[in-house]
């Protein structure tokens, strides 16, 4: 029988967290896929679900899924796919249409071409082989690091003289981190900006508890860094993003921003801490998560392909 294809629907989204996490099970052991990181995908602003998902189905077993977003406003397209290993056909007609899809949507945007890119775990369920002869290919990699968190040991930091840490606690803070984040990661592979109501969005601001990002600096420079945490994932706390200024690097920030992190993440009883990051990341973030007793979880390549 033929696979059946047709749009996401918000109703869908139970289904579709069923479907990652049967990936995750396959790709790193266990599910690590909340109903809510779907749903706010599906909401995105930047996603007309009737053009920009796809469902395939084998009879009444969802199988595979694809979504395409656009940040950039021009020729840079992202997408989502996840396949079982035993429905490969059913991927490839996913990706049929995320191509078609993808190549549309930069010609809306006045681009003469679509630059794709697509997020895979180093051992995916899809065979890869079946992307590469459309002509992806690897062009980054991440790594998703966790650490274990003990309440006894990882307690609240000193913060040493001439520095300054605060909990972002209004909209004038709000601001401030958006505008640090911009700034921190405006040279980072693949970084798009944002305008601050986009943002705040790609955040899921409305459910984010504030208490879990914090603004560093110093007396001499002022506001120069920052951590966006989250408790709302059931596998572990999880830190967004962790930027600072150059003109604050070499001061210890980073550290002591991952130190307040854990102690926070650890009185609240939790048990694991994770992030991710570009292992080719130029600032040492690496080395720095390393030095903090974070290990890799598993990786993850970015694929991209350029369609015409």
């Amino acid at each position: 029988m033929p696979y059946a294809l047709r749009p996401a629907g918000l109703t869908d989204a139970a289904a579709i967290t069923e479907l990652l996490n049967e990936v995750d099970r396959i790709e790193i052991g266990r599910p690590e896929t909340d109903l809510h990181t779907v749903e706010a995908d599906l909401k995105r602003p930047d996603i007309v679900l009737d053009r920009d998902s796809w469902l395939a189905f084998d009879g009444e077993r969802l199988v595979a899924y694809g979504l395409l977003w656009d940040e950039s406003g021009g020729e840079r397209v992202d997408v989502d796919h996840y396949v079982l290993p035993e429905h490969q056909r059913a991927g490839e007609l996913v990706f049929d249409a995320i191509e078609t899809r993808a190549l549309d949507k930069a010609r809306e945007n006045g681009a003469s071409r679509a630059v794709v890119h697509l997020h895979l775990n180093t051992e995916p369920t899809l065979d890869t082989r079946l992307i590469e002869e459309r002509g992806w290919s690897v062009v980054r990699r991440y790594h998703v690091l966790r650490r274990q968190l003990d309440a006894a040991e990882d307690l609240v930091p000193t913060v040493p003289p001439g520095i300054r840490l605060r909990s972002c606690a209004d909209e004038a803070d709000r601001a401030r981190v958006h505008a640090l984040y911009q700034s921190s990661f405006a040279q980072h592979f693949d970084f798009q900006p944002r305008a601050y109501d986009q943002w705040l969005h790609d955040i899921d601001a409305d459910t984010l508890d504030w208490s879990l990002v914090w603004i560093a600096g110093t007396e001499d420079l002022g506001d120069v860094g920052f951590l966006l945490a989250r408790d709302d994932r059931e596998a572990m706390g999880w830190i967004r993003s962790i930027g600072v200024l150059r003109e604050g690097r070499g001061l210890g920030l980073g550290g002591l921003l991952l130190r307040h992190a854990f102690a926070a993440f650890a009185a609240r009883g939790r048990d694991t801490v994770g992030l991710g990051v570009d292992t080719a990341n130029a600032t040492g973030a690496p080395a720095l998560y390393a030095r903090h007793g974070m290990t890799v979880h598993y990786a993850v390549d970015t694929w991209e392909t350029v369609l015409k």
